[in-house]
């Protein structure tokens, strides 16, 4: 198996990675609220979960990962509602969206996808759990609550303690509340609410809050123990630290062994998110961009550091994705396997075992590709090839990603290319530069550089 660290949350360091269960990986990722597009913060954390998840299996382990759905939340339910819709048909519509958006960027199906609605009888059984030990009351209110201060460990994996949390009213005082910090576990229904939101409970009709879906499916699916827990660091607090006193409060220990979170996108130096109305949708993205290149530009940041998204950042990710597929173009690789004992092989290992290190592992490509073009070893091509492709990249061939159009492109489609190429064949052979010229500058003009030859333009890309 690997030498890989991992950074804990938890305990605020890097640690060795040992798994609960020899070979194998256990990893939960809270997942989306579906109700909307995925936007390109979405994009990011289920990036880094993908890349870690990828990594895992190329070390060795044998994964189950499971990345939940949330299709039961207050915004679901204001949406279908003003949608006219029932909440089903919002959320199927929705996770179909976000499958589309995740197979374009290269992203794995997670090996296990619970929906919070299929695992409600395993919510309801958490919570009489908890009542039962003291830890969850029904307030006046008719929602059952969790009673915070009677967890001792609250507050570990936020670093703050109650005292604090309490003084900066990070939760909502509700007057069915024992204290303010408590969390509801179970939502009374409202006259107001659409009867398919309605389950039956001891405590009345309701629903689940959000944080005992969360649980309750990993617990119910990866065990009351785990290996790996992850989601962006907005889940951190309040959402993973109550999952923590859920789960720790329920079975009587800690649920999880390392606790994972992947850093904000930012716009001008400001989280991206809805509500700040500064995001981008993936599918907008996507309208102007390459997928693949979407997906190199979040893997050049490491997974925790903020990503800084902007044009000018993903022009310059297509330049560089474009230098590693134009030192492949014209070298046919051997089809040998990867070799984890070349030099370039070691680093890029070293660096994903170093908490998932994509910069420095991508870098390690570059040499590859510097070594290549000089070689132009299909043994090398090959390596290339096999090492980028552990990340999700260049397995297309250079010329189905250097001529790929994306969106609404200026200038000719691939038979018109062909066309000016040959006429600019003809003039050349006529002795008629000047025609040439044009041509080249026409085509140029729209995007598309010419590659010449001794035998003449044989490849084309697009700029």
């Amino acid at each position: 198996m690997s030498n890989l660290k991992i950074y804990n949350t938890l305990a605020r360091d890097k640690q060795t990675f040992v798994p609960i269960e020899a070979g194998k990986v256990r990893m939960y990722v809270c997942g989306m609220t579906i109700y909307d597009y995925c936007h390109i913060g979405h994009a990011r954390m289920m990036m880094a979960f993908d890349v870690m998840y990828r990594w895992l299996m190329a070390s060795g382990y044998e994964v189950t990962y499971a990345r939940n759905i949330t299709d039961i939340d207050d915004k679901i339910i204001k949406r279908a509602v003003e949608n006219g819709e029932t909440i089903s048909q919002l959320t199927t519509r929705f996770t179909q969206y976000m499958d589309e958006d995740t197979q374009a960027l290269g992203i794995l199906p997670p090996t296990l996808v619970p929906r919070a609605t299929q695992y409600v009888p395993q919510m309801l059984a958490l919570i009489e759990k908890l009542e039962s030990k003291n830890l969850a009351y029904q307030g006046e209110d008719g929602d059952v609550n969790y009673a915070v201060r009677n967890f001792h460990n609250y507050g570990r994996l936020s670093g703050k303690s109650l005292d604090d949390l309490r003084a900066g009213e990070r939760v909502d005082v509700n007057t069915g509340k024992r204290d303010p910090l408590d969390f509801v576990l179970w939502k009374a229904s409202k006259e107001s609410e659409p009867e398919e939101v309605k389950w039956d409970s001891k405590w009345g009709k309701g629903r689940p809050g959000w944080h005992i879906e969360c649980s309750a499916m990993c617990s119910a699916l990866l065990g009351e123990h785990f290996d790996i827990h992850g989601g962006g660091a907005d889940l951190q607090f309040p959402h993973h630290e109550n999952e923590i006193a859920q789960s720790e409060g329920a079975f009587g220990r800690p649920p999880v062994n390392y606790w994972v979170h992947n850093g904000f996108v930012r716009v001008d130096n400001e989280k991206m998110s809805k509500s700040l109305g500064n995001f981008f949708t993936i599918r907008d993205v996507l309208k102007k961009y390459d997928a693949e290149v979407v997906r190199f530009f979040i893997l050049r940041a490491h997974y925790r550091s903020p990503l800084n998204y902007s044009d000018a950042h993903l022009d310059d990710a297509r330049g560089a994705l474009t230098r590693l597929y134009t030192a492949l173009d014209g070298v046919a690789d051997d089809g040998s396997a990867l070799d984890w004992q070349g030099e370039q092989a070691r680093r890029f290992a070293e660096a994903m075992d170093d908490d998932f290190n994509t910069p420095l592992a991508v870098a390690a490509l570059f040499e590859l590709a510097s070594e290549l073009n000089k070689s132009k070893s299909p043994r090398v091509a090959a390596q290339l090839k096999a090492l980028a492709g552990v990340l999700g990249l260049l397995q297309r061939s250079p010329q189905a990603f250097l001529q790929a159009s994306v969106g609404e492109v200026d200038g000719a489609g691939d038979a018109a290319i062909a066309d000016a190429i040959a006429q600019r064949a003809a003039a050349k052979k006529a002795r008629n530069f000047a025609e040439s010229d044009r041509i080249r500058a026409e085509l140029l003009a729209a995007g598309i550089i010419l590659e010449d030859k001794p035998d003449g333009t044989t490849n084309w890309r697009r700029a």
